[in-house]
C-alpha cells in the first residue's frame, strides 16, 4: 500500500482560502476523510487488500486490490464481487447520512457549543453528491454494479458511461444558473472536478471498447479459418 498526494489539493486550498469559503472547504474535507473511511473499513471486512490511498481536492480515495477468486463466484451474469463492490460504495455515503443522525441527536439531546446544522448540512451534500449515478463516483460504481450483475460487464461499461454523460450534461446546465444566481465558485469548481473525472473515464470506456472490437474480430477471423 502507498499513500499519493493529488497537487491540485492546494490548489483549490489556495482559491477557496481567497474567496472566504476556506472554513467550509476545511469541514468539507474532514468529513470527506471520515466518508472514505467507511469505505475502506468495510472493505478490508470483506476481504480485500488496500492497494493506494490518495488525497484529492474532494478527499481521500481508496483503491482496492482484486483477489482473482473473486471472478469465479458467479451471481446472475456478474459475480460475486460486483455484489461486493455495490456494499463497498454504499457504505461511504452511509457513514454520512450516519453522522447526520448522530448529529441530529446530539442537537437535540446536548447543549454543547457545536454548530450542528453545517455539520449536518455538509454530510448530507456529501452523502448526496456521492450517490449522483456518474462514474466513478459511488452511485456510478453502484449503477455499473448493478448492471453487471444483470446485463454482464460489457454492457455495463457502455450503459454506465452513457449514464454518466447525459447526467453530467444536465447536471451542469442547472449549475450553471446556480452559479450565476448564487455567485457560488464552489459549484463551478465541483462541475470543473466531475467533466475531468468523467473525461478520463469516457477516455477508459472508448479504449476498452476498441480492445472489445479487436477480440471480437480475431474471434470471428479464426471460427472462418477452423470452418
Amino acid at each position: 500500500m502507498y499513500l499519493k498526494i493529488n497537487l491540485r489539493i492546494f490548489l483549490f486550498a489556495v482559491i477557496f482560502c481567497l474567496t472566504g469559503q476556506m472554513e467550509f472547504y476545511g469541514i468539507a474535507m474532514l468529513f470527506a476523510f471520515a466518508h472514505e473511511m467507511g469505505h475502506l473499513i468495510v472493505g478490508v471486512l470483506l476481504g480485500f487488500k488496500v492497494k493506494n490511498l490518495t488525497i484529492n481536492p474532494m478527499g481521500l480515495t481508496v483503491r482496492f486490490g482484486i483477489n482473482v477468486k473473486e471472478y469465479n463466484k458467479k451471481v446472475k451474469k456478474g459475480n460475486m464481487l460486483a455484489l461486493k463492490k455495490i456494499i463497498i460504495a454504499s457504505s461511504g455515503p452511509a457513514i454520512n447520512f450516519l453522522i447526520v443522525l448522530v448529529a441530529y441527536f446530539l442537537y437535540n439531546k446536548c447543549n454543547l457549543n457545536i454548530d450542528y446544522s453545517k455539520i449536518i448540512y455538509i454530510n448530507i451534500i456529501i452523502g448526496i453528491f456521492n450517490l449522483i449515478p456518474i462514474y466513478p463516483l459511488d452511485g456510478g460504481q453502484i449503477l455499473k454494479n448493478i448492471l453487471h450483475i444483470k446485463c454482464g460487464l460489457e454492457n455495463s461499461y457502455k450503459y454506465t458511461n452513457e449514464i454518466s454523460n447525459i447526467l453530467l450534461i444536465i447536471i451542469t446546465a442547472f449549475s450553471s444558473i446556480a452559479i450565476y444566481y448564487l455567485k457560488n465558485i464552489a459549484v463551478l469548481f465541483i462541475i470543473i472536478f466531475l467533466w475531468n473525472l468523467v473525461i478520463k473515464e469516457n477516455k477508459i470506456h472508448n479504449q476498452r471498447s476498441d480492445a472489445y472490437k479487436i477480440m471480437c474480430d480475431m474471434e470471428i477471423e479464426n471460427k472462418k479459418e477452423i470452418c
